[in-house]
């Protein structure tokens, strides 16, 4: 099998164009295997998430730690060594209900971002205890998996409703596992009486606050954290991540930061992106390490304008999604592109950085694609540093990150300095390690531990040489950088034998105008694509109009006007043949369907990705009239 392996070694920046340096004897040591020159921490005085935390109290002189901040209200600050002590307590009145240090006892928090979930974290890693997120949007059936999987005793959460969902399971006779529930808001002495008739313990956050003990802080090689993947079928998977894990990925960002744009205590990042997820958890993690501050958003998205303006983070971690959203709407509002490269330059420093907060320097994005248009545009209008990173739960967020002084898009950065990168041929689908190109493989301080009590799913996805391989096709531009350019996850075949990846082609339609979400389909049974297109509801009326056509996006949809529809179709090939889709790779025939796929209908996944099933089982007669209107 052919392999090629590359390692970040050194970089320096020219005239704000970088160059990578990949020297012959930094390749050897990647063929060697050799471990002991990738990074496991930046700072010596910080190796876990605990001693991160503590360094930062340090570092900060116990400055503002945590943010919230109720409607048109300033924000309020919660500083290093109250959240400390907090976290003291807090860990102090779960051992004193009978729970044990160390990490074999795996405590859930089910909540949505706010100081109270850093406590909690903080309160784990305290007494070396393990923190399983539960994802805001969990349905119960994975909801009730994960507490039985990871057999959590005690959940963590925000309000009464959350509670309820928990003893509602409990009460059908589900997670005969959990026996106490925290509550960080007030709730009724109605949901304690509940709670006892079903067995469980329902205590508020501030009554556990008590009994204070001495600390039993954690080492490197201990759990941190088991993030549970949301997969599109089947069960989630338990990703086990130690501190080194976690720490290590903060440290190759941090090495990569060091040359330009390196943060400090006088930071303030905003948190909006859940953190259940690792992407969030890296970004914290790197905050705290230099005594910076978090500001966490009212908890609702369409107040996160607000928050920015009042917060004025300098951090500001965000998902292509919202990226995308933001370009759209100064794209639609400018009728032409003379005009919208005209009125850029009016933007630039005015309205869009104002509604960032006017403070911004360091902008990460991950977690998805983000295509160069909206990227090139960004950075020219805001005129921050804007960095790019790919990876996965299973290397704790991040493998590869985007340099300093870069100006180039299209790419996901050079590997991290805590993590090997390789490609290995995907001969089936005509991609060669010798061409540069391949599945993309990590090993390094990063890579988790495997899955919680799945040894099958952990051999698939980790090698016997400890080799994480992502289902991703990469491929190596000539500075050095990495592009992904294909997937090899959910491929299948048409009839004559080419191999699709529809994530990818999703990936790019999504960027048409009036498509607020697609669904790629087909099978080797056929010889062409077809897809499930949902219109975005703020653009397609304006869109149709233009072509004369009238009506509500039900409408629009219902009535599906042939010439509305080869113009959507017309958009989309448009954008496939500037990313350089094959013509099989292009849809023939699409179907409107005007209501959204959602993580509440079944559709999409606690991380938004497509049910893919799902959506093949509910749309089947569309499907099948798609392809036998073509044929």
């Amino acid at each position: 099998m052919g392999q090629f392996y590359v390692t970040l070694d050194k970089f320096q920046i020219v005239s704000d164009i970088f160059r990578l340096n990949i020297e012959r004897n930094r390749l050897k040591a990647a063929l060697m295997e050799d471990n002991n020159n990738l990074m496991s921490y930046f700072y010596e005085d910080a190796k876990t998430l605990y001693e991160v935390f503590k360094r930062g109290q340090r570092v900060s002189g116990n400055g503002p730690c945590l943010g919230y901040r109720k409607p048109s209200r300033p924000y309020q600050w919660l500083k290093y060594r109250q959240v400390s002590d907090r976290a003291e307590h807090l860990g102090s009145g779960l051992l004193h209900r009978g729970l044990k240090p160390g990490s074999d006892t795996l405590i859930g928090v089910f909540a949505q971002n706010r100081p109270e979930w850093i406590i909690s974290e903080l309160a784990c890693y305290t007494y070396s205890m393990v923190v399983v997120p539960l994802y805001d949007t969990l349905g119960t059936e994975a909801l009730v998996f994960i507490i039985d999987q990871a057999e959590i005793s005690t959940v963590i959460c925000d309000n009464q409703k959350k509670a309820e969902t928990l003893l509602q399971n409990r009460e059908k006779g589900q997670t005969p596992v959990l026996k106490t529930v925290v509550v960080m808001d007030t709730f009724s002495s109605e949901l304690v009486d509940r709670g006892t008739k079903c067995g469980i313990d329902v205590v508020s956050l501030q009554d556990m606050e008590v009994n204070l003990r001495s600390a039993g802080p954690p080492k490197p090689e201990d759990l941190s954290i088991i993030c549970f993947t949301s997969g599109t079928t089947g069960n989630p998977k338990g990703a086990m991540l130690t501190h080194e894990n976690v720490v290590s990925d903060a440290a190759g960002v941090l090495k990569t930061f060091e040359s330009s744009v390196f943060p400090n205590s006088q930071d303030v990042s905003i948190s909006f992106l859940p953190l259940a997820h690792m992407f969030e958890r890296v970004v914290q993690t790197i905050v705290y390490g230099v005594g910076a501050r978090v500001g966490f958003f009212q908890g609702d998205i369409r107040l996160l304008p607000d928050d920015m303006k009042t917060l004025q983070p300098t951090i500001f971690p965000v998902v292509p999604r919202l990226l995308n959203r933001v370009y759209d709407r100064v794209r639609i509002s400018l009728f032409s592109f003379s005009r919208f490269r005209a009125e850029l330059r009016r933007l630039s420093r005015n309205e869009l950085f104002i509604l960032l907060g006017g403070r911004v320097r360091i902008m990460v994005t991950g977690a998805a694609p983000i295509s160069q248009s909206v990227l090139n545009f960004l950075r020219a209008a805001l005129g921050c540093q804007i960095f790019e990173g790919y990876g996965q739960t299973e290397c704790a967020a991040g493998c590869t990150f985007s340099l300093p002084g870069d100006a180039t898009s299209g790419h996901v950065g050079a590997p991290l300095p805590c993590n090997f990168v390789k490609l290995v041929d995907v001969e089936e689908m005509n991609y060669f390690a010798s061409n540069g190109e391949g599945e993309v493989c990590i090993k390094g301080k990063n890579v988790f531990k495997g899955y919680l009590k799945d040894p099958e799913k952990t051999a698939e996805a980790l090698d016997e040489d400890g080799w994480l391989h992502t289902g991703d096709i990469g491929k190596w531009l000539p500075s050095g950088v990495l592009k992904i350019v294909d997937r090899k996850k959910n491929i299948f075949k048409l009839a004559q034998g080419e191999y699709i990846a529809p994530e990818k082609i999703e990936n790019v339609y999504g960027r048409s105008g009036p498509v607020a979400q697609v669904f790629v389909h087909g099978d080797s049974l056929q010889s062409c694509l077809v897809a499930i297109v949902v219109p975005d509801p703020e653009v397609l009326p304006g869109f149709a109009k233009d072509l004369g056509c009238h009506g509500s996006i039900e409408e629009l949809c219902k009535k599906t006007v042939m010439f509305l529809k080869k113009a959507i179709i017309s958009d989309m090939t448009k954008l496939g043949k500037e990313a350089g889709l094959k013509s099989f790779e292009q849809v023939k025939d699409i179907y409107l369907h005007p209501e959204q796929f959602t993580i509440e209908n079944g559709l999409l996944t606690p991380t938004l990705k497509a049910k893919r099933a799902e959506l093949k089982t509910l749309f089947q007669s569309q499907i099948d009239k798609l392809y036998a209107d073509i044929q």
